[in-house]
C-alpha cells in the first residue's frame, strides 16, 4: 500500500509570522539592523507634510538595499519580490509598492544617496571595522544604459561648424547690402587681421536672419533674398543652434551619446565582438580598505589619471579628513598626483608608468637612458657614456586640463661626431636631444622608496585582492555589467545602493 505525507493545501499552519521562516543571521536581518542605527533625516526631509500618506521611506530603502545584494535592479523584479519573496516580505513589513512607487523612491534619492552611503562608512569606522588607513584606489568602465550606435564625436562637430561659417560667409558675399552691414562681424579677412576667432555663433546668425527680414520688408519682391532668408532660417539657424549645444555638452570630452549626454564612448572589458568597439560607458573611482568600499565617485572621462585629486578631494569633503596611505596603479601616476599627495603629507604608494619597466635587467643596465645619465647640477648639464656633455639648450610649460603648470627641460649633446657609441646612444644623424622633468624625477624617486620599502610591498600585494575582488562580486558575482538608469546624477543611485549593499553584505559575512 502506497504512503505519503499529508498534503492539505487548505490547513492552517503555525507560526504565522514571516519572521519565524528566516535564519537569526540572515543577511535581511543585518541589512534591517543597519538602516535602524542610521540617521536618515535627509531622507524624511524630501517629504512633505498632507496629501496620501506615503509608504515608510526607511522601510523603502531596506528594500532597496537588501534588493541590490541579491541581483535584483529592476522594480518590477522588487515588486515582484515583495509579493512573492519571505525575506522581502518581512523586511517590508507586509508593504507591497507597485514598481512605479519604487522607481519613484529610487529616483527621490538622487541628491541624499551619497549622505546615507558615508552614514553606512562612518558606521564602518566607528564599529573598528576600518581605520581609514590604507587607501586602496582604482577605477573600472561600466557601460551605459545608451545606444552604443548614438555617439557624437567633438572633432566632427567642429569640422561641421567650421564649414558652415564658411558657407555663411559666402551666402553674406552673395547678399552685398547684407555684407556691407555686417563686415566688422563676418568678413574674413577683417577678423585674420584683428587676430580674432573666426567662428560665428547662433546670436550672430540670428542677427543676420533680422537684417535680412528687415530688408525684406523693403524690397518684398526680392525673390534671391526670400531664398536666402529662408535657407538661414530653415536650415543653417537650426544647425548652428544645434552645433552649438553639442559644443556645450561635451564639456571637455571627445564625445557623448546622444541617450544619455554623461556617458562617453571608451574602451570597455567586456568585448564579447573582439574588435575593440567604443560602447558609452562611466569610469567609476573607488577606494576600498579591508575590501569594504570607503569612497566612490563617477567620471565622464576614460583615464584614471585626471580623477585621483578630485576623488580625494569628495572623500574629504564627506568624512572631514583624508586617508593616510593612498595605494593605487601606474595609471594614478602623475606629477600632478604626486605634487597634490606631497602638498596633503599623504604617504604615496602610487606606481609610475615605468615603475615595472625600469626594474627589467637590460633597461637597469641601459646607460644611455636619460635617467643613468650623470647630472651636474651646478653648470645645469648632463654628461654621456662618451665624456661629451648635453647642455640646457631651453624649456617648455604644459598646462594640463585641471590648470596644473609643469615644466620639461631639452638638453644637446655638444658633438656627437664620431661617437663610438652613437650607434646604439641614437637612432638618427642628429645630435642627441633629451626631454627631462627635474621635479617629476625627484617625485618618481620618492614614490619609487615607497614602493620598494618593506611596507611598500606589503601594501602592493594587498591592491590586487583588495579593488579587484570588489569589483569582482559586484560585476561578476551580482552580474552588474550595465547601469539600469540614465545620467550621470542617476547612476550615482544605482552605484551608491551597490556600494552600501556590498558594504552591509561583507559586515554580515564577518559577523
Amino acid at each position: 500500500m502506497l504512503t505519503f505525507k499529508d498534503y492539505t493545501m487548505d490547513q492552517l499552519q503555525l507560526p504565522l509570522s514571516f519572521e519565524d521562516f528566516i535564519p537569526e543571521n540572515h543577511l535581511v536581518r543585518v541589512v534591517n539592523t543597519i538602516v535602524d542605527s542610521l540617521d536618515l533625516s535627509p531622507l524624511y526631509d524630501r517629504y512633505k507634510q498632507g496629501g496620501c500618506p506615503a509608504y515608510h521611506p526607511r522601510m523603502m530603502l531596506k528594500v532597496m538595499i537588501y534588493s541590490y545584494s541579491q541581483k535584483t535592479y529592476s522594480s518590477r523584479m522588487i515588486a515582484k519580490a515583495l509579493r512573492e519573496n519571505i525575506n522581502f516580505m518581512w523586511i517590508a513589513g507586509g508593504n507591497k509598492p507597485d514598481f512605479r512607487t519604487i522607481n519613484r523612491f529610487r529616483l527621490q534619492m538622487k541628491d541624499i544617496i551619497e549622505d546615507i552611503f558615508y552614514e553606512v562608512v562612518k558606521l564602518l569606522i566607528d564599529k573598528k571595522y576600518i581605520k581609514l588607513q590604507n587607501y586602496f584606489l582604482d577605477g573600472t568602465k561600466i557601460e551605459a544604459n545608451a545606444n552604443k550606435y548614438s555617439f557624437v564625436w567633438n572633432k566632427s562637430v567642429r569640422n561641421y561648424d567650421r564649414k558652415l561659417d564658411e558657407k555663411i560667409k559666402a551666402h553674406l558675399r552673395e547678399i552685398d547690402q547684407i555684407v556691407a552691414e555686417e563686415n566688422q562681424i563676418y568678413l574674413e579677412e577683417d577678423l585674420e587681421e584683428k587676430g580674432e576667432h573666426t567662428r560665428i555663433t547662433a546670436e550672430q546668425v540670428a542677427a543676420v536672419v533680422e537684417s535680412i527680414d528687415k530688408k525684406l520688408e523693403r524690397e518684398p519682391e526680392n525673390k534671391p533674398l526670400k531664398k536666402k532668408a529662408r535657407e538661414f532660417k530653415k536650415d543653417i539657424l537650426p544647425r548652428k543652434k544645434k552645433y552649438e549645444k553639442s559644443l556645450e555638452t561635451f564639456e571637455g570630452r571627445n564625445s557623448y551619446s546622444k541617450t544619455d549626454h554623461d556617458a562617453t564612448f571608451m574602451r570597455m572589458k567586456e568585448d564579447a565582438m573582439l574588435n575593440g568597439q567604443l560602447k558609452p560607458g562611466y569610469n567609476i573611482q573607488i577606494g576600498t580598505e579591508k575590501r569594504y568600499i570607503v569612497g566612490f565617485t563617477i567620471h565622464p572621462n576614460p583615464t584614471d589619471t585626471t580623477t585621483m585629486i578630485p576623488h580625494l578631494q569628495h572623500l574629504k569633503e564627506k568624512l572631514g579628513r583624508f586617508p593616510e596611505n593612498i595605494v593605487a596603479d601606474a595609471g594614478y601616476g602623475s606629477e600632478e598626483n604626486y605634487e597634490y599627495l606631497e602638498e596633503k603629507q599623504l604617504g604615496n604608494y602610487v606606481k609610475y608608468n615605468k615603475f615595472h619597466w625600469e626594474k627589467r635587467r637590460k633597461n637597469r643596465e641601459n646607460p644611455y637612458l636619460p635617467e643613468h645619465l650623470p647630472y651636474n647640477k651646478e653648470r645645469d648639464c648632463f654628461l654621456c657614456r662618451n665624456g661629451k656633455h648635453l647642455e640646457h639648450v631651453g624649456d617648455r610649460k604644459y598646462v594640463t586640463d585641471a590648470g596644473y603648470e609643469t615644466r620639461r627641460d631639452y638638453y644637446r649633446c655638444e658633438d656627437c661626431g664620431g661617437c663610438p657609441y652613437a650607434g646604439e646612444c641614437k637612432n638618427s644623424d642628429k645630435p642627441k636631444t633629451i626631454r627631462i622633468s627635474h621635479r617629476l624625477n625627484e617625485l618618481k624617486r620618492k614614490a619609487n622608496e615607497n614602493l620598494c620599502s618593506e611596507k611598500g610591498l606589503e601594501l602592493r600585494s594587498q591592491r590586487v585582492v583588495e579593488v579587484e575582488q570588489t569589483f569582482g562580486r559586484i560585476k561578476g558575482c551580482w552580474s552588474f555589467r550595465r547601469f539600469l538608469l540614465r545620467g550621470k546624477e542617476k547612476v550615482k543611485i544605482e552605484w551608491g545602493l551597490l556600494s552600501i549593499a556590498h558594504n552591509i553584505t561583507k559586515m554580515a559575512l564577518e559577523g
